[in-house]
This record gives structure tokens, sequence and C-alpha cells, in this order.
């Protein structure tokens, strides 16, 4: 997966591979850092070859990605719960939701949920949770 998705995301920066290497070679953490080449990150994207931690770390920061997503790890099941209570910043159209924000959010799912899938006469109810801590 790591080959496909470097290979998208170069492509979608309209860079090629010398491009994309110029550019990696730019934001280099350290001056012994060996540079990039054209040549290198092809390999990378025909699978021929691995890149190290660091070059793939550098490919994250540079295209503003995680590490999770560049590896091809995906995430098909999330608790919203978890999602909310997490420290990870929330955008929702270009907009960070700030603490306020994010409570109202989780309160309009709850509340939307809770009154489309009411709960049973035997399921147990917690009158008094309400808000999920963010802090």
């Amino acid at each position: 997966m790591f080959p496909v998705r470097l290979r998208a995301l170069r492509q979608g920066r309209g860079l090629s591979l010398p491009g994309l290497a110029k550019e990696l070679n730019k934001v280099m953490s350290k001056a012994e850092d060996r540079k990039n080449t054209g040549h290198q990150i092809g390999s990378w994207e025909r699978g021929v070859n691995t890149p190290s931690y660091i070059e793939v770390v550098k490919l994250a920061d540079y295209f503003n990605v995680s590490l999770d997503f560049l590896i091809g790890r995906d995430y098909d099941d999330f608790e919203i719960e978890d999602i909310f209570a997490s420290n990870s910043r929330l955008r929702f159209n270009g907009k960070t939701l700030n603490k306020g924000d994010r409570n109202a959010v989780y309160g309009m799912i709850k509340g939307y949920l809770r009154a489309k899938y009411p709960p049973r006469d035997d399921e147990e109810q917690d009158p008094d949770q309400v808000t999920l801590p963010l802090e």
C-alpha cells in the first residue's frame, strides 16, 4: 500500500520523481542525512526498496499526512466517543473545533442517536452522563 499512496501523493502535487527528491532535500532534518534522489523514490514507488523510518517520516511531514495513512493502515471502525475524547485536533469544513464546539457537536450526535434509537426498558440508563470529558 505504501508504494501506491506515495505515488498518488506525489502525482497529486504534480511532482516528478526528481522534483519530490528536491523538495525532500529541502526539509532534511540534519546536514549529515543522505540526499534523496528520484531513482531512490522511484524504487520505493515500485516496491523494489523500502525507505527507512526517517525517510517515511520526512514524506509524511512533507505531504502533511499521518504515518498510518502513508503506510496504508486504514481504520474502518471508529468509536465516536474515542475521537471526541482524544487530544487530536478535529476539523470540519476547514474549521478547527474548539472545546466548546467539540462538546456541542458530541452532544448533538448523542442526542440524535438517543432519539433515533431510544433505550429499551430493560437497558440500564445513566441520566447523569450527559457530556464527555474532553480535557
